[in-house]
């Protein structure tokens, strides 16, 4: 999808749509009052389990639509859910989001903090990436099975070795792109600036879901960070070298936004994770709009406290704090407030961490080599808001550093209350004084941090 000769990285959520004839195997979630009761369900409908959401009474199975219905009547089950297609959402900008002056004045650079990003993947061994002793801050890097018929895992997400380049296996880039404005290191572009990533003491656990993706295994990512977030490497291993996860980045969502269903599996995980301590980051989409429609991400307008969807903010590659919002960000309902964004942040004109052979890093405006000598193209300029949710993410890093008892509700309240108003068309919702287009406003680090 482009704009403007610019990539306007894509989107996946589940869509409701007839089941296919009795011939074609579906792939469904099945919703239960427990987790026993789903799994009973699944089996006496003859459906094959392909794995289990145990914290929220749900298990993903595949059969045909027969065994779909008989498992719709089996005693305890509450929904039974499709499983669709998805796909993705298709450096000036940490200056006008005061992170960089966090960074300098405060010292808050996301240090004992680890990131989740669910993707396309990641390239662990791209100079972003790399720490002084040689290793990389991808600390855990896993990848979904979950609709491999040859995978025996019982929850479908597999560990790969940590030098592996799963962003090349999906044929990506995406993944890689947004990861470097999380937490990437600062490098010097050959020739150029210093490209910063918003954390770059952070940490990043990557789950790679491919490049062209169905929601069980976006799904089954989240779920991963729900029953791995206190430990992400595992018990063993120190928390100064494998932090916490406290925040998740998911760039993606549907073409043309929609309905928020709270009864999705998606909806239930992050309401889950937020209970746990773990704010949720959503790009908000990039069907633009004139507030008309509700063309937001619908995961992203959850109204529980630390689920936070995030409009694209364009600084005009100057820095500014006075820009304007990207034609190409969606608008909320303007007669509905659930379904605006939360807040801005830039996502336009981006430059980050991209190997140039890579589909969605071929497409950038501006490749541009990276320090080593055979770093040719390794950087590249995208836009969306897929690029404005990582800046949001690594911020909230920042802000668990700053103070690492924070709740995601406090983390929320932080950001909303603080943000930079840019522009016109806001008022009064609730506690905020907020817009059907740009959220509150444009993310401050400072004042949140002060807010905090």
């Amino acid at each position: 999808m482009y704009k403007r000769a610019t990539l306007l990285a894509a989107a996946l959520v589940a869509v409701s749509a007839p089941y296919a004839s009795a011939l074609t195997l579906d792939t469904v979630f099945v919703h239960a009052t427990d987790i026993g009761s789903a799994e009973q369900a699944v089996q006496n409908s003859g459906l094959t389990k392909i794995t289990s959401f145990r914290k929220i009474g749900v298990v993903a199975a595949r059969g045909t639509s027969a065994q779909v219905s008989s498992a719709r009547l089996n005693p305890g089950v509450t929904q039974v859910e499709a499983n669709r297609a998805i796909k993705f959402f298709g450096s000036t900008s940490h200056v006008a989001t005061r992170g960089l002056e966090a960074r300098n004045t405060l010292g808050l650079d996301g240090r004992g903090v680890s990131v989740a990003i669910i993707d396309s993947g990641v390239d662990p061994t791209h100079p972003s990436f790399k720490l002084p002793d040689g290793s990389s801050k991808i600390v855990r890097n896993l990848k979904s099975t979950c609709l491999d018929e040859n995978s025996s895992a019982t929850n479908c997400i597999v560990d790969v070795p940590t030098s592996t380049d799963t962003d090349t296996l999906s044929v990506g880039g995406h993944g890689t792109h947004v990861t470097g404005i999380a937490v990437g290191n600062d490098v010097q572009i050959s020739g150029g600036p210093v490209v910063h990533g918003a954390a770059p003491g952070a940490k990043a656990v990557v789950i790679s879901t491919g490049a062209a993706l169905l929601i069980i295994g976006a799904d089954a990512a989240l779920n991963w960070v729900l029953e791995h977030h206190n430990a992400p490497c595992g018990a063993g291993v120190s928390p100064t070298v494998c932090p916490p996860i406290k925040v998740i980045n998911n760039s993606y969502g549907p073409s043309g936004g929609g309905r928020f269903d709270p009864n999705s599996v998606t909806a239930k995980l992050q309401r889950a994770l937020a209970a746990e301590g773990v704010v949720t980051v959503w790009a908000n989409g990039n069907d633009g709009g004139d507030g008309s429609a509700n063309l937001s991400n619908p995961p992203g307008q959850d109204p529980t406290p630390g689920v936070i969807s995030v409009a694209s903010y364009n600084d005009q590659d100057t820095g500014t704090r006075n820009g304007t919002l990207s034609d190409f960000s969606s608008r909320g309902l303007k007669t509905d407030p659930s379904t605006w964004p939360d807040i801005s942040a830039p996502g336009e004109n981006i430059t980050s961490s991209c190997r140039p052979y890579l589909l969605i890093c071929s497409t950038g405006l501006k490749p541009q080599n990276g320090p080593g000598l055979l770093d040719i193209g390794t950087f590249n300029t995208i836009s969306g808001t897929s690029m404005a949710a990582p800046h949001i993410t690594g911020i909230v890093a920042q802000l668990f550093q700053a103070r690492p008892n924070a709740t995601p509700a406090d983390i929320e309240r932080a950001l909303k209350s603080s943000a930079y108003k840019y522009g016109t068309g806001y008022q009064q919702v609730g506690p905020y004084v907020t817009s059907f287009d740009k959220g509150t406003g444009l993310v401050d680090v400072v004042a949140a941090v002060n807010a905090i």
